[in-house]
């Protein structure tokens, strides 16, 4: 099994940054992609960035030169980092982590909430 428990979400105004953390532990050498993903309310579930075989880094176009996907590894766990800057209140939403095994099993967190006040 795989647990993921995400931290650092909360308020900041427009133009601001926060660093979210993810960090996942348990059965991890099977996992292939680390990721993370957000929901506004009453909109569907966006992928943000993600990291896959450590080798390729994916953003959406709106994280594109605004957020940073980053992952360090430890003896039994890995830390999934976004770093966001230049915050929009068009991006507060839940942000989740999410990892993935190469059968297509993903790990969720609860997730960690973003709010951006204009």
């Amino acid at each position: 099994q795989v647990q993921v428990v995400e931290s650092g979400g909360g308020f900041v105004q427009s133009g601001g940054s926060l660093r979210l953390s993810c960090v996942v532990s348990g059965s991890i050498s099977r996992l292939f992609a680390w990721g993370w993903y957000r929901q506004a309310p009453g909109h569907p579930r966006t992928r943000v960035a993600r990291i896959v075989n450590d080798r390729a880094t994916i953003y959406e176009d709106f994280a594109k030169g605004r957020f940073t996907i980053s992952k360090e590894n430890a003896r039994n766990t890995v830390t999934v980092y976004l770093e966001m800057n230049s915050l929009k209140p068009e991006d507060s939403a839940v942000y989740r982590c999410g990892v993935t095994e190469p059968d297509g099993q993903m790990y969720w967190g609860q997730g960690t909430p973003v709010t951006v006040s204009s």
